[in-house]
């Protein structure tokens, strides 16, 4: 008989998609979620759960928020130990920093090495699903995704394709990518949590005819995901324009290889046009708002009114290694200023549905994470929003979530990850409540 676990704290999640933030918040101050089989089977009051299911083994979190698992949607894992440094802007960061960084993925074993480094870190700030760059070569995108399936984490990953623009020893061809990149599918999408995407690193690396191929992948394979950059820079856009002359725009060149659609995650989206902001609403895709990255490397400032204008769904990512921290909490604090320098009111509660529920409705994802819901995968995260003497001070016993949430914005850091559970299981713990068992 499968054990039943009762995880009890401050639980708060969203049911459903919502724009009324306040309203659809769900919240149990004193609450349990009911695990069994790695999967939400209730959600609700303390008092009640425990009485419903008294065999359960009880983790006590009280003090504590239990939230879904964040969603990192935007990522680069080769580019992990190149995080902070010293910034350029985006094309000459790419040639002195990434590039050289990047190449070294040929060697499956530091594949392996940095794999588990990558999913650690992410684990340590709360983060349990992340749509994520691997390197041109494909045993790094193998050791990613045997890496998430060991921690049985949701990962969506694909292998970057590009085959111009970059070192001759860091190309693939528009064969060799469409090869790679269908075996990872057939070998990886929806076996067990992981996903696949298909992953143009941005149109300026690959060539019309690789653009071509990936895109007759994206006719074959139409439940897979889609992840590249758009409209990160003023130079990169400029360069766009020289070589793909026949596209009206950026985004053009990403629809006419049939890449714009539902799971297409579009990292950046800081210049778009009103024109390309409507195409991507009448298509579905996805804007990854990046504000650390799009800060260290002076790329400029998201419009989230023109998303909300279109309605395109915005999701929020860390953007490592541009991006400065693994910790989505932190990456929402600079999101809320740069929101507050465009003068729109991002809230705490609205920059949580971002990283839960809101990303993962906009994935097509919402039936497995990003909530409570019976029958949702158990991936959640525990926060300690009085981690240290400041916040102890800031955050009141009283504080709503709202405000203890906003707290952790602009004060928190992986400090305040107390622990990480992926299906129903602790993948990262602070040793000090390793044994936080009634």
């Amino acid at each position: 008989m499968v054990k039943q676990q009762l995880i009890r704290g401050a639980i708060h999640h969203f049911p459903k998609a919502t724009r009324h933030f306040a309203r659809d918040l769900q919240s149990f101050n004193d609450g349990a979620l009911v695990i069994e089989n790695g999967k939400i089977v209730a959600v609700g009051h303390f008092s009640e759960l425990n009485a419903q299911y008294p065999a359960a083994t009880i983790k006590d979190y009280r003090g504590y928020l239990v939230l879904p698992g964040l969603i990192d949607t935007h990522l680069h894992f080769p580019q992990t130990e190149i995080i902070a440094k010293y910034g350029e802007q985006l094309l000459t960061w790419l040639d002195n920093f990434t590039f050289p960084a990047e190449g070294q993925f040929s060697d499956p074993a530091l594949c392996a090495r940095m794999a588990d480094i990558f999913l650690n870190e992410c684990l340590k700030n709360g983060t349990t699903t992340g749509l994520v760059f691997s390197s041109v070569h494909k045993a790094s995108a193998e050791a990613l995704f045997e890496a998430a399936a060991a921690r049985n984490m949701l990962t969506v990953a694909g292998k970057v394709c590009m085959d111009r623009h970059c070192p001759d020893w860091l190309q693939d061809t528009p064969s060799s990518a469409q090869r790679d990149s269908a075996d990872l599918i057939d070998r990886y999408h929806g076996k067990g949590r992981n996903y696949y995407a298909l992953t143009p690193r941005f149109a300026p690396t690959s060539s019309s005819a690789q653009m071509a191929a990936l895109g007759e992948l994206a006719q074959q394979y139409d439940d897979v995901f889609i992840q590249t950059h758009l409209s990160e820079n003023h130079d990169e856009i400029a360069w766009v324009k020289t070589l793909y002359p026949e596209c009206e725009d950026y985004l053009a060149v990403y629809e006419k290889y049939h890449m714009v659609r539902p799971r297409a995650v579009y990292g950046h989206c800081i210049h778009l046009s009103d024109d390309e902001w409507q195409r991507m609403a009448d298509r579905g895709a996805v804007a990854a708002f990046c504000p650390t990255s799009n800060l260290f490397l002076g790329s400029g400032l998201f419009e989230m009114a023109k998303a909300d204008q279109f309605n395109v769904p915005v999701t929020l990512a860390t953007d490592v290694g541009g991006g400065t921290s693994f910790n989505l909490l932190k990456t929402l604090g600079e999101a809320y200023k740069i929101c507050q320098l465009r003068q729109y009111k991002l809230s705490a509660l609205q920059g949580f549905y971002m990283l839960t529920q809101g990303a993962a409705h906009s994935l097509g994802l919402s039936d497995k994470i990003g909530n409570f819901n019976v029958g949702s995968d158990a991936d959640f995260v525990v926060l300690n929003p009085r981690f240290d003497p400041l916040t102890k001070l800031r955050v009141k016993d009283d504080s709503s979530c709202e405000d203890a949430l906003f707290a952790l914005t602009m004060l928190g850091d992986d400090r305040a990850t107390v622990a990480t559970w992926v299906a129903g299981h602790p993948q990262y713990q602070q040793q000090e409540h390793a044994d936080a068992v009634a």
